[in-house]
């Protein structure tokens, strides 16, 4: 997704309101947050402008909070082209620090990781902070299993283009031609393929492993009750 956001503080410099009218307009759900961060602080898409720019003119002719809300279910307000991400589910974003601590990966590992085209944010702040969903803790975890598969990060950054291709022939299988649509499911299915057999790999190696650590670790065990016998031995051979 990639798309800019503005926190309270920054909407109310965008626009030139203050944060105590911004809060009536949020709790009169005259604007919405399309989410929050982690601390609970509103986050409000770039869309969001058209609509307080539309709100404030209502204000401006003279309407209260609750004339303007009879007005807007009425007849509602014109959408502008990003209107609809703001109605979009609202979700709780993580910043860089919050996904790390909670997908076990450094910070460094992630930003690392959006430089390689990876992932990326769902959201950035006017100030510049990255934000991501929740659901980013999941595909962290999944991007390490892979290196830990022995994928490099150009074979990973090639799966998660794939999910995205994915995603938007789902979103509109018609956008794309027949024949480009069939090439990228075609690819889709020998990535799923060979990702399937390396695990499999992975597995009987993991088995064989499993098998001679447990053997080595019995005979260890065995040494040391050996050993501790002989220390025995010799000191009661020391006091004879």
């Amino acid at each position: 997704m990639n798309q800019d956001i503005f926190t309270s503080v920054e909407l109310a410099r965008k626009t030139g309101l203050t944060e105590d009218i911004l809060a009536d307009w949020i709790k009169t759900k005259l604007i919405r947050p399309a989410g929050f961060a982690e601390d609970r602080t509103p986050l409000f898409p770039a869309g969001i402008l058209d609509r307080v720019a539309q709100v404030q003119k209502l204000a401006d002719l003279g309407y209260g909070l609750e004339e303007i809300q009879r007005i807007i279910k009425k007849v509602g307000l014109p959408q502008g082209g990003r209107g609809r991400k703001e109605a979009r589910a609202r979700d709780l974003f993580l910043t860089v620090g919050i996904l790390a601590e909670q997908s076990g990966v450094s910070p460094r590992t992630i930003k690392h990781w959006e430089g390689k085209g990876i992932i990326e944010p769902d959201m950035r702040t006017g100030g510049g902070f990255r934000l991501y969903s929740g659901s980013y803790v999941f595909i962290c975890q999944l991007i390490r299993d892979l290196q830990l598969f022995g994928y490099s990060l150009e074979e990973i950054k090639a799966l998660s283009d794939d999910v995205r291709a994915l995603t938007a022939i789902q979103g509109d299988p018609r956008a794309f031609p027949e024949a480009e649509v069939e090439a990228k499911l075609g690819a889709m299915l020998r990535s799923i393929e060979a990702l399937f057999d390396k695990m499999g790999q992975l597995e009987r190696g993991i088995e064989r492993w499993e098998d001679l650590l447990k053997k080595k670790k019995k005979d260890i065990h065995a040494l040391r009750a050996k050993n501790k016998k002989r220390g025995k031995t010799h000191r009661e051979d020391d006091h004879a």
